[in-house]
């Protein structure tokens, strides 16, 4: 009987000369342009592979795994995998890995310079300017926030809200976080960071960035109470999950000068925006490209490569991929054989 080797399945485009690493060991079913596929057409794909290298875009869940008996593992291109179901994937006994630490300074530049887009109003400036106003200025036209000297509010301070937190040291910020687990006192010196309590958080911050990790628990955090409870020359940075924020809430207080500004990387139903969300002068929208360098976005592919490669029992880490979120999954199935139904 012919040899058949493990086949894998590529969700979307990436870097195709990082992703032809795969070739090496693996017949590779390749997405060649940008694709928003059906949950159908996701478990058809997967029903047909040992492995599966995915993005954000693709939502997988316990019905789309369901007829995958062959599946082991599926390489996420993010840190973050509200994408998958976690839980599913364990109790099938597939492995799950992520991209964490290679992309944590690029997002930290991204979230500071949203969060000083946001306050300076640049995006609303250079639309006035661009719209033929520029001859109607006044000394108090388009005035923001200060950034140096005032108050970050960090809420989520892992490696990206800690990389926010060193940035903020430049500035002369004085630096207040809130994490479900206060920080190591060597990690708050390092940040110079001072520990609160939310509330405390919200009603403190002249800037505050969201950068924790989105479950069902935290849906909706920053919801009208929660927004009622920041300065009314405050500004809101999400550059974690779109669900953490109640944006029509968000919308209210923009518009009723409750709020000064946001700056917003990603959104509850993206790529879909929220149309009042869309009409707001106050507000700089960015299509969830807080990672968009083109270093770490090859970096990120890189790691997923890897991970998918070494899950798969190949390469130099064979049977110990670099980022595991499900390790307890790793070996819970058996590596394929040569020629036992890979066809």
């Amino acid at each position: 009987m012919a040899e058949t080797r493990p086949r894998v399945w590529v969700s979307q485009p990436l870097f195709a000369d990082i992703v032809g690493r795969l070739h090496e060991y693996f017949d590779v079913a390749a997405t060649e342009q940008v694709t928003q596929h059906s949950p159908q057409a996701i478990a058809a794909a997967l029903r047909e592979v040992d492995g599966a290298l995915v993005t954000l875009n693709d939502p997988i869940g316990a019905a789309e795994i369901a007829g995958a008996t062959r599946l082991r593992a599926i390489a996420n291109v993010a840190v973050g995998y509200n994408n998958l179901d976690v839980r599913a994937m364990s109790d099938a006994g597939i492995l799950v890995t992520n991209t964490p630490d290679v992309l944590t300074e690029t997002t930290a530049d991204f979230g500071f310079a949203l969060m000083m887009a946001a306050a300076r109003r640049i995006t609303e400036a250079e639309r006035w300017l661009r719209d033929g106003h520029w001859r109607q200025w006044n000394f108090e036209s388009l005035l923001g926030g200060d950034i140096h000297r005032a108050t970050l509010g960090i809420l989520g301070m892992g490696r990206i809200g800690q990389g926010i937190a060193r940035r903020a040291a430049g500035f002369d910020m004085r630096v207040l976080y809130h994490n479900r687990n206060r920080l190591p006192e060597a990690v708050e010196r390092e940040c110079r960071a001072e520990y609160t309590d939310l509330d405390g958080l919200l009603a403190r911050a002249d800037h505050l960035v969201l950068v924790l990790p989105y479950s069902l628990q935290v849906h909706h955090l920053i919801d009208s109470t929660a927004l009622a409870k920041m300065k009314r020359t405050a500004t809101l940075t999400n550059i974690a999950r779109g669900g953490l924020v109640d944006e029509d809430a968000l919308a209210d207080a923009l518009e009723g000068g409750r709020l000064a500004a946001a700056g917003l990387d990603v959104f509850e139903g993206e790529p879909a925006v929220n149309p009042r969300l869309l009409a707001l002068r106050n507000v700089v929208l960015t299509p969830h490209i807080a990672s968009g360098s083109l270093a770490t976005r090859r970096a990120m592919v890189s790691l997923a490569v890897g991970n998918l490669i070494a899950a798969l029992g190949h390469g130099p880490h064979a049977g110990r991929p670099p980022s595991p979120v499900n390790a307890a999954a790793l070996g819970s199935k058996p590596l394929p054989q040569a020629g036992e139904g890979l066809g």
